[in-house]
Parts: structure tokens; sequence; C-alpha cells
């Protein structure tokens, strides 16, 4: 074999090998990637049927509804202007509350049900998940939400 068909055939076996790996790295990201939708966004039916995602607003006043016999919540997530049913199984964190900023990570179902697998709160008074706090002024929110409280970021 010639040194050019050599070193022709080197460069075509490095090209695919990184072809394929590039393509490995992608199908992996994107299968990690993790959307964020607002209550209202899920009504005019942007989020997806398929696909992990995340939902994200407050803990609607009077809407949470614990099962007495097992671990099973019920609530509801609003934006101020829609609201989606929260399913979940589990612990919610300790901050967890009504009228609180919330994030739900799972699944929306044919009925509009989110089936969370993760439910996460916000940490101090002043805090609010960045996607929740921009899905509340895009949504227009006002009353006991203020613009200070939406653009304050963690305090240390």
């Amino acid at each position: 074999m010639k040194p050019r068909t050599r070193r022709t055939l080197f460069v075509l076996s490095g090209l695919t090998s990184l072809g394929i790996a590039t393509a490995l790295i992608l199908q992996a990201f994107e299968s990690n990637l993790v959307f964020f939708f607002s209550p209202s966004q899920i009504a005019a039916k942007e989020a997806p049927q398929d696909r992990l995602f995340r939902v994200g607003g407050l803990v609607k006043e009077g809407s949470v509804e614990r099962d007495p016999a097992g671990l099973s919540v019920r609530f509801m997530v609003t934006d101020t202007v829609e609201q989606v049913q929260v399913s979940y199984v589990g612990l919610l964190p300790d901050l967890f509350q009504e009228g609180k900023g919330v994030v739900a990570q799972g699944r929306l179902d044919d009925k509009g049900v989110f089936y969370a697998q993760q439910v996460l709160a916000k940490h101090d008074e002043n805090y609010m998940p960045p996607e929740a706090a921009e899905a509340l002024s895009k949504a227009g929110a006002s009353g006991s939400i203020t613009n200070r409280t939406l653009q304050k970021g963690p305090s240390l």
C-alpha cells in the first residue's frame, strides 16, 4: 500500500470516528435536555406530551390535597393567569408551601395533569427560581409579588 493511500485511510477513519463520537454526544445531550414551560404555555398546548419538562409558578392557595394514607400530593401551579394540576408521590421539600414558588419536573398526560417526578421549592423568602419568576412577570403577576422579589437573586 502506498504511503499516500495509507494516510488517506488514516484521515478517513479518524473523521469517521470523530463523527460517530459527535453523534453520540449530541444524542446524550438531547436526551438530558429539560425545558421549562409556564402554566400559560401548557394551557396553550406548547408543552410536549412525550418528554420530560419543568413547570413552575406559585402553588395556588387552598389547592394542596394530601393523601392521608400515603405520600401522594395533588396541587395547582399557577402563573396567575392559568393553572396546571400537579400530582406527586414522594416527600415534598420542607419549604413547600401554598402561595410560594415551586418548580416541578415530570410529564404531562392526555388529560392535562402534570405527573411530577421531582418538586423543587424556593430556598429563602427573597428568592424564586428564575424560570418561575420570568413566567410570572410575563403573565403580568401583581399583588404580593413585587418586581424587587422577582429580580432579587439568592442571598448569601
